[in-house]
């Protein structure tokens, strides 16, 4: 009987001692490459997370760099990460299936929108006429970069310039970077142009204007070509670039941007998404003292932007807070989004 009590107490420490290491194990958070925005936010959020959280309820988060949205689905899927931040478009094709992204991914939840992501399509300046984008069908064979290989920025500069109609594969020689080797590129004459789709200012522009000047131009968007692209996923939106957001930029550009967002697995406990979200909302200023492309982060647009559905931590958390949740962000009993298509996304 003693060898039996002894036997359940120790089973019962064991158990404990499972269950707070579960708890306390790392999550991991895969952002993108170190030379744009998703990485540097992603440690800061990180490392906040950590700060709130480890002692306080057993949940730590740790940033990993990757190729992008891309290869961020791929390590949600196989585990290998249970929080990811993507650009805007990956969140709307990844739910139902469609770009890039072939098969529906039914495991994913949203936790929120984050920062604007900005497209900066740079040409030089030598090769443009117009300073907008109807410049790159100017291109003949010249050497560009949409992104690295495989990178979600690579994939979302494909889908705009198919929806623009600038063909591409045959006036680019595409080459394939991250964003800091896209910027030394560009700065030693071994490409003509780059797309860096980031939270403003990012350091790879800054830096290539501040060696470059008015020898590089950041190319302007019109009203025509912002209506072709909203068309089919109405996830853009105006944003400009007042003189001086970089070194040496006099004038005023206009280009466009579309919500980053924070997702993770469907298996992730509630308690953990719950907390992870009001620790960011929480503590937004120190986000946004850390960098300041999340300057235009606020509650009040945390689910606009958002593909899939809330997970039911961040559910909680909003509801808490008093946010409207549109109904496309809701599951029904069948684990089916109310509304599964893209259609009357904010």
């Amino acid at each position: 009987m003693k060898k039996l009590v002894i036997v359940l107490l120790l089973s019962g420490v064991v158990s404990s001692c499972s269950d707070e290491l579960s708890q306390a194990r790392p999550y991991v958070l895969t952002t993108a490459t170190t030379g744009g925005t998703f990485y540097p936010v992603g440690v800061a959020i990180a490392t906040i997370t950590h700060a709130q959280l480890s002692t306080s309820q057993g949940i730590s988060l740790t940033a990993i760099s990757s190729a992008g949205s891309l290869e961020n689905l791929k390590l949600l899927r196989d585990n290998q990460a249970q929080f990811a931040i993507l650009q805007g478009p990956f969140g709307a094709w990844s739910w139902t299936g469609e770009g890039p992204v072939s098969t529906p991914q039914t495991h994913l939840r949203s936790v929120s929108a984050l920062w604007k992501n900005v497209e900066h399509f740079v040409l030089l300046s030598e090769l443009t006429e117009q300073k907008n984008m109807s410049d790159l069908n100017r291109l003949d064979g010249q050497r560009y970069v949409l992104g690295a290989r495989n990178s979600g920025a690579e994939q979302t500069g494909r889908f705009i310039l198919d929806t623009l109609g600038i063909d591409y594969e045959e006036k680019f020689n595409l080459a394939y970077m991250g964003y800091g080797p896209t910027s030394n590129a560009i700065q030693d004459g071994n490409i003509v142009g780059m797309n860096i789709p980031a939270g403003a200012p990012v350091s790879a522009i800054t830096r290539a204007y501040a060696m470059l000047g008015d020898r590089m131009t950041l190319l302007n968007w019109t009203q025509e070509s912002l209506d072709k692209l909203n068309n089919q996923y109405p996830l853009w939106d105006w944003y400009d670039f007042p003189p001086g957001t970089y070194p040496n930029q006099e004038e005023l550009v206009r280009t466009i941007a579309s919500p980053n967002v924070l997702v993770t697995r469907e298996d992730i406990p509630s308690n953990v998404v719950y907390n992870i979200t009001k620790v960011i909302w929480e503590n937004l200023a120190t986000l946004q003292e850390i960098h300041g492309a999340t300057n235009d982060m606020s509650q009040e647009i945390a689910v606009n932007g958002l593909g899939a559905p809330l997970h039911e931590g961040a559910l909680r958390y909003y509801r808490e807070i008093g946010l409207e949740i549109p109904k496309r962000l809701l599951l029904n009993d069948e684990g089916q989004s109310k509304i599964p298509s893209f259609e009357g996304r904010q």
